[in-house]
């Protein structure tokens, strides 16, 4: 099943089946199957019950913060994160999202031999690569890319890596992992810093003042993201999009925050 395919409903009604868990992942995150009405898919869970405590996130919000990424997503008309919702599974509440296979080689990332990115990249810095070398590593000049990157200034997501794009055999990308987002401080970390303070396009701009308005007081996705997050942290999100109306450019590292999320892939 694609995410174009499937339904809230099914994540947020199925019965949930855990398979196994992904021991990569920092916090806890089981592998399941949600089943409902005759639809099967396999999913992520990630309980509340297994977050770890961040200094500068409130305990037990993680979960809502990815589901608050979805709306915002979905608002822009550009399905940029999975269907995620926020739901009781066995072990508590906790974020469901449709699993995702990705391409083994979505040529979004390289390093390069050379002090300046090729045509049809955009340069995010030097890498350490062993042996007193350097390289320079890129990221793709890749619409998808653009827009997500605008998706994260909006969400203030504080860990853009590598291996949360997840390019797909028919053409989309989709962002995952977004429980460190919705900050109220400026903690925008992510590798896609290539278009930093140039012009964001006049498509983008356009989706921008639609997100504004949806994010007015009263507004459906308001509403939703009310339930998701706090009351200042959501007036943050309306002062972010207002800002990226303002200056119409793609915003630079502010320099009192690490950059770029470690390790970057």
């Amino acid at each position: 099943m694609t995410p174009g395919e499937a339904s809230t409903e099914l994540l947020a009604r199925g019965e949930l089946t855990v398979r196994g868990r992904i021991r990569e992942a920092s916090n806890a995150a089981l592998l399941c199957t949600v089943a409902y009405d005759g639809q099967e898919a396999s999913c992520i869970y990630k309980p509340v019950a297994g977050e770890r405590p961040l200094w500068d996130f409130p305990d037990g919000t993680l979960a809502a913060r990815e589901v608050a990424a979805y709306e915002v997503s979905e608002a822009t008309g550009w399905g940029l994160v999975p269907p995620t919702v926020l739901r009781d599974g066995p072990y508590g509440e906790g974020m469901v999202q449709l699993w995702v296979e990705a391409t083994a080689d979505g040529g979004l990332l390289a390093l390069l031999d050379a002090e300046e990115p090729e045509p049809g990249w955009k340069a995010i810095g030097f890498a350490e690569v062993g042996q007193g070398r350097t390289a320079l590593l890129v990221h793709a000049d890749d619409e998808r890319l653009r827009r997500l990157a605008v998706l994260d200034a909006v969400i203030n997501n504080a860990d853009r890596k590598g291996g949360h794009l997840l390019p797909t055999a028919d053409g989309n990308l989709y962002g995952i992992d977004h429980g460190v987002t919705f900050n109220v401080e400026n903690k925008l970390r992510t590798l896609l810093w290539g278009w930093a303070g140039e012009p964001l396009p006049p498509e983008t701009l356009e989706v921008l003042g639609l997100l504004e308005e949806a994010l007015a007081d009263g507004a459906p996705l308001a509403t939703r993201l009310a339930s998701l997050i706090t009351p200042a942290e959501l007036e943050a999100t309306r002062a972010r999009v207002r800002t990226l109306l303002t200056t119409g450019t793609h915003p630079e590292p502010a320099g009192n925050w690490p950059a770029i999320p470690w390790p970057p892939i």
